[in-house]
């Protein structure tokens, strides 16, 4: 039995627009937005299961490890992979844990920087929702730029394993070819975000289960084909330091290795995003965040260790001579099945799962861009706000679709220029969003230590502490992701993360200095007097 919502004194909760209500009485999900300052103007039809499918289908275990799978093997190997992938997890959790508590809280598509706004009061809300919203959303495109850009990645290998590889005169596309099918991905992807949420909703639920089944499938399947397997003792011990990178220390080694368990496990922030659209918002939206990130967890480790097992060769699998080009996991199950079989088709199917599964995530991934920048312009704060928050007559905020579709593929175009450039860009994708995520965790436990008033998710006493783990953890890996990851130090492998963050920080705390804080007031209400 809930007991009955009170009002605070002074005003600072979600709820300090509501008569105290008693007899449990619910609240409807319009009525709690229409508190919050807006009125519904998005179609309320994603149900518990559907919201986790989408950011379940965002973090996507088959495209965050299976496109880093050559990071985790050249830093560290499997002793990175099988041990840094829990400890990752279990942060990551408690960052999701401390989210889900203010997602209750405030559910608005805005979330990061509509909570940010509303923990710092009037005097500090403005300037920390301007910079806690620039940095989420420019972190989300990095992350769609990073998926759709690795699946185009991915259909270059699948053609040039297809044709042969690269020892039998395989056939290996261009940049440009690469950036074209980029920008194809990208156009699918656009168009079927613009279909009505009830379809997002089918496809969101067939990539969770797409997801799911393929990372059971792929675990059993590569290890149990593959002639040749590795030890356990090779999969729990053996620690590779072989990295061609200069680099030998094995703390600073497994450091690194990290990247590509914390690269997987971001984008649960769409749960959030999602929340206009979703049923009974303030419990479904932290369920979603935190199972999403809880059974990625479990899922994830288990494909690290079926896959880890039937890798034997490390040096090989990272060699540009093998006939993957030197995409270490597309090696190891195009082996798997050459050795057995004597061709590699079945390693080249197994590749095509996995580009579904990359494909499921970067249209969920421009799902939730759009309603993040439909939020942000319903607030205006961004560059032509009235356009970009409009809705069609399906409820879908379609350009807000498009334009995210749009970025996406300029912030490609750097690859073109150069690859270290396009890289800093999308490292953005995994700092910068953290950034954002930690923001107003940050804000919870400081300013709004004491005037918060959690939702029906809450953590109770533990939620200070929580969040305080949580901000730290953020802090920490921000700085060590900024660390070089190769030596000597040269304008190729300079480790530009800094650069591109700080950058961003430069923009957009200048651009608050000198026009921002003269009309952006952070969140404002929509609906009529």
């Amino acid at each position: 039995m809930e007991s009955p919502i009170t009002v605070s004194a002074d005003h600072e909760g979600p709820y300090h627009l509501l008569p105290a209500i008693v007899n449990d009485v619910a609240v409807s999900d319009d009525s709690r937005l229409n508190q919050l300052g807006y009125k519904q103007e998005l179609s309320r039809n994603l149900s518990a299961i559907a919201n986790f499918s989408v950011t379940f289908s965002i973090v996507s275990i088959l495209t965050g490890l299976t496109t880093t799978f050559g990071t985790g093997l050249t830093y560290g190997g499997p002793v990175t992979m099988v041990y840094g992938w829990p400890i990752v997890g279990v942060f990551t959790l408690i960052v999701g844990l401390s989210m889900a508590e203010i997602c209750s809280a405030y559910p608005t598509s805005g979330g990061l920087y509509f909570w940010s706004a509303k923990l710092c009061g009037d005097e500090w809300g403005p300037f920390a929702s301007w910079l806690t919203g620039w940095f989420n959303i420019v972190g989300q495109w990095a992350v769609t730029t990073s998926v759709d850009f690795s699946l185009a990645q991915l259909i270059q290998v699948i053609i040039l394993l297809s044709t042969g590889g690269k020892n039998g005169g395989g056939y290996e596309a261009s940049k440009y070819e690469v950036i074209g099918f980029h920008g194809g991905i990208l156009l699918l992807h656009a168009i079927l975000n613009s279909l009505p949420i009830s379809w997002l909703s089918f496809f969101g639920q067939l990539a969770a289960a797409w997801n799911l089944v393929g990372v059971f499938v792929l675990m059993i399947l590569i290890p149990m084909v593959a002639t040749e397997r590795a030890s356990a003792k090779f999969v729990f011990t053996h620690f590779n330091t072989d990295n061609e990178e200069g680099i030998n220390g094995k703390v600073y080694i497994f450091v690194l290795g990290l990247l590509m368990s914390q690269y997987t496990l971001t984008g649960y922030d769409a749960s959030a995003h999602m929340t206009e659209e979703t049923k009974s918002a303030d419990k479904n939206g932290p369920k979603g965040i935190i199972s999403s990130i809880g059974i990625s967890i479990v899922v994830g480790w288990g494909y690290l260790l079926g896959i880890t097992f039937a890798v034997t060769n490390i040096p090989y699998l990272l060699s540009e001579n093998n006939d993957a080009g030197g995409y270490a996991i597309a090696e190891v199950f195009y082996l798997a099945f050459k050795s057995r079989y004597g061709s590699g088709v079945g390693g080249i199917i197994c590749l095509g799962v996995v580009a579904v599964a990359i494909f499921f995530c970067g249209m969920s991934s421009i799902t939730s861009n759009s309603r993040m920048a439909y939020a942000f312009s319903r607030d205006g704060a961004m560059p032509l706000s009235s356009f970009w928050h409009k809705v069609n007559k399906h409820e879908v905020p379609i350009n807000a679709v498009w334009l995210s579709a749009f970025i996406a593929f300029c912030m490609a175009l750097t690859s073109l220029g150069s690859i270290v450039a396009f890289e800093a860009m999308v490292s953005i994708a995994t700092i910068g969003l953290y950034i954002a995520y930690a923001l107003p965790i940050f804000f919870r436990v400081t300013l709004a230590r004491k005037s918060f008033i959690p939702g029906p998710f809450n953590l109770g006493r533990y939620g200070v502490i929580v969040g305080w783990i949580a901000v730290l953890w953020v802090a920490t890996i921000s700085v060590l992701f900024s660390l070089p990851v190769a030596y000597p130090i040269t304008d190729q492998t300079l480790n530009y993360t800094p650069v591109a963050v700080g950058g961003l920080f430069i923009i957009t705390v200048s651009s608050w200095i000198l026009s921002a804080r003269h009309w952006f007031k952070g969140p404002i209400t929509n609906i009529d007097s």
